[in-house]
């Protein structure tokens, strides 16, 4: 039987970066995934605090170099890659020098929100899927992790839905405590627009579009609903499991591997 694969987008991998709740998953669950048998890809931004020396980051040329053009402007992608410690690992970052390369996560070094956080968002899902494109692999499931990641299934569900990468894949999203406190900036409307997504597509989660609307925008395109972290906002579970979408509990790390292998196939499987 060929081995069924998953694709993880991680809004951060230790050691990267910091352990975190999210940082501490985005590492886990790839590994006793691999472990199970399952062919895995990882892909994450390359943050402006992780350290490519010590990480052993190198750029991946063939896979680089692609224009994006978001709210009519171009903006280069560029692909590295690094292996984690101890593990088969491969993870793939996505950078660029005005989105990623000088700058931290979610705040700068006061501690403010970037006030571009959405289209950093956006040229993050299209760097991906256009790069899982570019590696000719198909995904049974798309994990997506963080708040940084949840313009993914909108993307899968719509803009790529005819891409053979993508046209039977699964898209899994999980919530975290961690949460965005401002809107996601005001060319974020414009930035989303892709193929078939116009920023009409927003309308319905009213004008002031931040981390809820962000998170609800997600779980309305993915088929499974993880509630990952210690602290997460109950509205959004709530959200999920009225849509009639399969809801688990993120388990103790000993459970890890049977409870998602036991999900990604209910995912699949569509039940």
């Amino acid at each position: 039987m060929e081995a069924k694969k998953v694709l993880f987008i991680n809004q951060e991998i230790i050691p990267y970066v910091p352990e975190s709740e999210m940082s501490h998953l985005g590492r886990l669950i790839p590994q006793v995934i691999q472990d199970k048998g399952y062919e895995i890809r990882t892909f994450m931004p390359k943050w402006g605090n992780i350290n490519e020396r010590r990480g052993q980051l190198h750029e991946v040329i063939r896979l680089s170099r692609m224009m994006l053009i978001i709210d009519e402007t171009d903006h280069p992608l560029i692909i590295k890659v690094a292996s984690i410690p101890s593990t088969r690992i491969q993870v793939y970052f996505i950078d660029n020098e005005d989105y990623f390369t000088k700058r931290l996560m979610a705040f700068d070094e006061n501690g403010k929100e970037y006030d571009d956080n959405g289209e950093r968002a956006v040229f993050f899902a299209r760097g991906v899927l256009e790069t899982v494109k570019k590696l000719r692999w198909i995904p049974d499931v798309i994990h997506c992790q963080g708040w940084m990641c949840s313009i993914i299934p909108l993307y899968i569900k719509t803009a790529y839905q005819d891409e053979p990468s993508f046209a039977n894949t699964k898209v899994v999203t999980s919530l975290f405590s961690e949460e965005l406190h401002d809107s996601l900036g005001a060319n974020f409307r414009q930035s989303i627009a892709f193929r078939n997504v116009t920023p009409e597509i927003l309308d319905k989660y009213g004008s002031d579009f931040g981390f809820m609307e962000l998170e609800k925008l997600a779980i309305d395109y993915s088929d499974g609903v993880v509630n990952a972290g210690k602290n997460v906002n109950p509205e959004l579970i709530k959200y999920a499991e009225e849509k009639g979408l399969p809801v688990m509990t993120n388990p103790a790390d000993d459970e890890v591997c049977q409870v998602y292998d036991d999900f990604y196939d209910k995912v699949i499987e569509g039940k």
